[in-house]
This record gives structure tokens, C-alpha cells and sequence, in this order.
């Protein structure tokens, strides 16, 4: 079908605001802290004596091309542009509900899903926070990537007193400039990739409470909690320099518990080293959504996220990076409807819960609703 006249002056306008978006992108990291800061220092020299880095930047442990099927940044935007769209944003609000974190027992063992990747944990009486995003978008622009209907219910008023806040990396959608301002004072340890230190140091947090993990690193929380950075298949960066800090899952490990987040991740051979080297898990969080075949090797699709959950030996999988925001053409809803699929037959229980449904790990009986699947 030939691009009419029409089509391709639509194209080029938006070819045009793409141009101007990055005009305001580069004016805006000259002068806003938004963007964090490159690591330096004693921080950069533990960067460099990293195994994981090579020639100034870290490697994924197998060949992770950036984009596939022959795409382009440029040919991204334009299919963009010309496709027919789906249903990348849901046409109601967002089934949820708003647990009270303050009143909840820190001595049980639980998860929260925020959204998206955001969750709040309880494990070994410690409460963890990890990639809180509690704007109203996952941009460093106001307008771009805005948070579905229904899903910003929770800020950093409703958090009690955090242990540890851990961030897998530092994408706009997972390291959130206004939250980590917000919820400073409540954050009494920070615990990240190498480099992403850099920019909580820039943003006023004391060193003294930062940690920064390279994969495989362990580190004792406390006598019964012990977490440990696992490999992701990802990249990192917040301006145009990509991969100066570093992407990492986490597993945590409590005399009853062993649970799994991927971060972003696309799939690979880590996943099953992962479940040899600190599975089996209990319950798992894996990266489900966002996935495009142009950008097959950073995102897993729902059947490849299943195969992780197995390879990690999972007893229960929940889906991540789904649900809040839309970062890629698929229908907003296709995770989940694949996802159920692609766990039939499998041993794990695949668990569902809306934003602020409580996941408990104490064996009791929970009920998960297709949510996404409510009328308005």
C-alpha cells in the first residue's frame, strides 16, 4: 500500500517533534538534576577494576545487540508513527487497592505490587522498597509515559520507615527523580548496581548509606536476611551515554524464604545459573511486559518469562514492568493474557494481585482475579 502524500507529511511532523523532543532533552540535562550524575572517583575506579566492564562500559554476559529484526531508531519511530494501533493504554481505570503499609505487621512476610516494578516488601522483619515510582509519569519530561488510569494511588506519605530501598537500575521508569527526593528522610539504606551511587550522591544522600553491588556480589542485611545482585540482560543510562553503571536482578534469602526480582531483563542462560545458585525460589517477579521483536534481547515476552520462572524453579510467579505505564506498541493487557497461557501445565503458581493486593508467603489460601480483564 503506497504512504500518501498526507502519511508521509504526518511522518516527517513527527520525525520533526522527535527532533525537537531531543532539542529540550540535551537543554534540560545541562540544567536539571533530574538526569543523576556520571560516576567518578573511588566510585568509578570500582567500576573500572569490574570484571563486568569492558572498555569504559558494562557487558551484558552474552552478546545483547540493542535493537533486532533489522530496526532503527529511525524505522522505530516511523512504524510507530504509520501502524495501526492496538490498546497500549486501558479504556478505564485500573482495578486496585489501597493497603495501609504503616499498619501492617513487620514480622510477617509479604510483597505489595506499587506498579509497573515498584514493590514493597516485608522479609526477616525488615522493610524494603524497590524502584518506587510514584509520579504520575516515567519521564524526565512532564506529559510523556503517563501512569494509567487508577494507578497512582499510593506516595511517599503512605510509607513507613524503609530499611533498605533497592534499585535494579537507573531507566527513568525504575529510578524516579521526584520520589527518591520524597522519600529521603524514610530511607535508612540504599543498596544498587555499580554507579547508580552516583546519582543518589548527587541528589543528597549521605555515601556512608549507599552500597553498590557488582552481579554475584552478596551482601548480609541482617543475621537472618542476606541479598544477593544477580545478572540481568538490560542496559542502563539516563542520558545518551548508555551502560556507565550497572543493571542487576535480586535474590533474597531468609532461613524460610528465598524470592527472586529480575529488574528488566531480557531472556538468557542467567536465569537457570541463578536458580543453581540461590534457587529454589519461592515466589518470583519477572520482567513481562514492554517487549518488541526490534528489542528482543532487553525485555521478556510472557512465554519466555514462564521458561524463566522454570529455569529459576519457582514455586509462584508474579509479572513485573506490566500494568502502569506502556513503553511498548502491545496492547496493554497482552502480558497477562499470555502469561496465563504460558503457565498452563507448568508446576508454578502463577499469582496475580492488583496494585496494593498483598502477597502473603505463608502457605494460607489467596485468590488473584484476572483484573484486567473488568469491565469499566
Amino acid at each position: 500500500m503506497k504512504i500518501t502524500w498526507f502519511r508521509s507529511l504526518m511522518v516527517l511532523a513527527g520525525i520533526g517533534a522527535i527532533a525537537a523532543i531531543v532539542v529540550v532533552f540535551v537543554l534540560l540535562y545541562l540544567r536539571k538534576p533530574v538526569f543523576g550524575r556520571m560516576p567518578q572517583g573511588e566510585r568509578l575506579s570500582l567500576i573500572e577494576r569490574s570484571p563486568n566492564n569492558f572498555d569504559g562500559a558494562f557487558q551484558n554476559l552474552v552478546d545483547t545487540p540493542f535493537l533486532t529484526a533489522g530496526a532503527t531508531q529511525l524505522s522505530i519511530q516511523i512504524d510507530n508513527l504509520m501502524a495501526e494501533k492496538g490498546s497500549p493504554r486501558p479504556p478505564h481505570a485500573i482495578p486496585a487497592q489501597k493497603t495501609d503499609l504503616k499498619s501492617l505487621d513487620v514480622n510477617e512476610d509479604l510483597a505489595l505490587w506499587l506498579g509497573h516494578s515498584s514493590w514493597y516488601v516485608q522479609l526477616a522483619g525488615q522493610r524494603i522498597l524497590i524502584d518506587p515510582v510514584f509520579s504520575a509519569n516515567a519521564a524526565p519530561l512532564p506529559g510523556f509515559i503517563e501512569a494509567f488510569t487508577g494507578t497512582s494511588i499510593y506516595s511517599a506519605d503512605d510509607l513507613p520507615r524503609i530499611d533498605v530501598l533497592l534499585i535494579t537500575h537507573d531507566h527513568f521508569d525504575h529510578l524516579d527523580y521526584p520520589t527518591i527526593l520524597a522519600i529521603e528522610p524514610l530511607i535508612d539504606r540504599v543498596v544498587t548496581g555499580l554507579g547508580v551511587g552516583a546519582h543518589f550522591a548527587s541528589w543528597g544522600y549521605d555515601a556512608a548509606r549507599i552500597d553498590e553491588l557488582d552481579w554475584n556480589d552478596t551482601l548480609a542485611l541482617t543475621e537472618d536476611l542476606t541479598l544477593h545482585a544477580t545478572p540481568a540482560r538490560h542496559y542502563s543510562g539516563r542520558t545518551f551515554s548508555r551502560n556507565k553503571s550497572l543493571w542487576v536482578g535480586f535474590a533474597m534469602q531468609t532461613p524460610q524464604r528465598r524470592i527472586f526480582f529480575s529488574g528488566d531483563s531480557g531472556y538468557g542462560d542467567h536465569f537457570a545459573a541463578i536458580g543453581e545458585r540461590h534457587g529454589p525460589f519461592d515466589w518470583v517477579a519477572l520482567d513481562t511486559g514492554q517487549y518488541d521483536p526490534r528489542w528482543a534481547n532487553l525485555h521478556m515476552n510472557p512465554e519466555q518469562a514462564a521458561q524463566a520462572a522454570v529455569d529459576l524453579g519457582a514455586r509462584a510467579l508474579t509479572p513485573q514492568h506490566v500494568g502502569r505505564f506502556t513503553l511498548a506498541p502491545h496492547d496493554w493487557n497482552d502480558p497477562f493474557e499470555r502469561l496465563v497461557e504460558a503457565s498452563k501445565g507448568r508446576d508454578y503458581a502463577l499469582w496475580t494481585p492488583t496494585i496494593g493486593q498483598p502477597v502473603h508467603f505463608d502457605n494460607r489460601l489467596q485468590v488473584f482475579e484476572p483484573w484486567w480483564t473488568s469491565a469499566p
